[in-house]
């Protein structure tokens, strides 16, 4: 089975879960390639939609290595030229990224950066998956047309209680206000850790979740993720 139609199966079938590996040194360097490998392993023996966000450093070898989406951390705005140091949407596509982060709580940009940002990404053809701390925010974002947004209040990320259980209102307001009215896929984050935090969100109306630390400090990452599945 080739990677292309492996990605369409995936993509195409359930819930969707994005891993974010932050720059934990959990999930960086080798460690980056032994959590994907993992990732990988889960998504093919349980059948879902599973994805990895990594840091830029990592993408070419983890594109290398597995068959999964691997998407870049963040990319910024700017057009190839005299931008030192920036990480450009034609360099991850170019090394195997097949999408992007935007606008995560952790690097935030301004709206009209990020406008760019999303049209740049687009034009190159990566998935573009969009971080807001509010449903307001989400409705704005929307406009943009990206291909998915995600929900994370900045107060309840790495916390030990979930944005399920804690704000579940927010998932609500956030299905009804960009999900229905803008047909933009939803994700929701922050908190979430096991089965009842996935399944309470689904069960609200998200399309998946991002997560990050639930699984990228687990002791056992697998067994974690295994855990997590609905």
């Amino acid at each position: 089975m080739t990677r292309c139609i492996k990605r369409d199966i995936l993509m195409n079938s359930r819930p969707t879960i994005i891993v974010n590996f932050k720059t934990y040194p959990n999930s960086t360097g080798p460690n980056a390639i032994r959590l994907a490998k993992i990732c990988e392993k889960v998504a093919f023996e349980t059948g879902n939609d599973i994805r990895i966000a990594v840091s830029a450093l990592d993408l070419y070898h983890i594109s290398e290595i597995v068959s999964i989406p691997v998407y870049a951390e963040h990319v910024d705005s700017y057009s190839p030229g005299k931008h030192t140091g920036s990480i450009l949407p034609e360099n991850v596509k170019t090394v195997g990224a097949t999408g992007t982060l935007l606008n995560h709580s952790e690097h935030r940009v301004p709206f009209h950066v990020l406008e760019e940002s999303v049209r740049r990404a687009k034009n190159v053809s990566l998935t573009t998956v969009v971080c807001a701390e509010t449903t307001a925010e989400g409705v704005k974002i929307a406009g943009l047309k990206p291909d998915f947004i995600a929900i994370e209040p900045p107060e309840l990320i790495g916390g030990d209680v979930s944005v399920s259980k804690a704000r579940p209102e927010l998932i609500t307001h956030a299905v009804r206000e960009i999900k229905e009215k803008h047909k933009t896929r939803l994700l929701v984050g922050a908190g979430i850790k096991n089965r009842d935090d996935f399944l309470k969100a689904l069960e609200l109306g998200a399309d998946g979740i991002l997560i990050a630390s639930g699984v990228d400090l687990a002791t056992d990452p697998e067994k974690a993720l295994l855990d997590l599945l609905p």
